[in-house]
């Protein structure tokens, strides 16, 4: 997609501290973290959304849920960290490709938000 911020990431038009990669995915530590430990995984094909999800999209989906669990253990986040995905303007998705929040370092409080 030519203007989003995710896309651009991937492509190295745009620096960032970089976590992983794959052929299927990239992760990258947030620049305005809400936690001790605060990265985000996105699939480097373009998806808009969690609501734009198909089941085409499962395997990459998938894929992402066992980098984080990877990367979980690697960073030895034992005592646990929270995954967010938020989709449309409510739920407070500003940047319009599918990624997901990883945060921990922290107790998480609930209700979220």
């Amino acid at each position: 997609m030519e203007n989003c911020l995710f896309c651009k990431i991937i492509a190295g038009e745009i620096s960032s501290e970089k976590l992983y990669e794959d052929e299927l995915c990239y992760a990258f530590y947030d620049i305005d973290p809400q936690a001790p430990v605060h990265f985000l995984v996105v699939p480097k094909q373009h998806i808009e959304a969690p609501a734009a999800v198909t089941e085409q999209d499962a395997a990459v989906v998938g894929h992402i849920y066992a980098v984080i669990a990877h990367l979980a253990k690697e960073l030895k986040l034992e005592k646990g960290y929270r995954v967010i995905a938020n989709s449309g303007e409510d739920a407070g998705q500003t940047v319009h490709h599918l990624h997901f929040h990883v945060m921990a370092g922290r107790p998480m409080g609930w209700p979220a938000g």
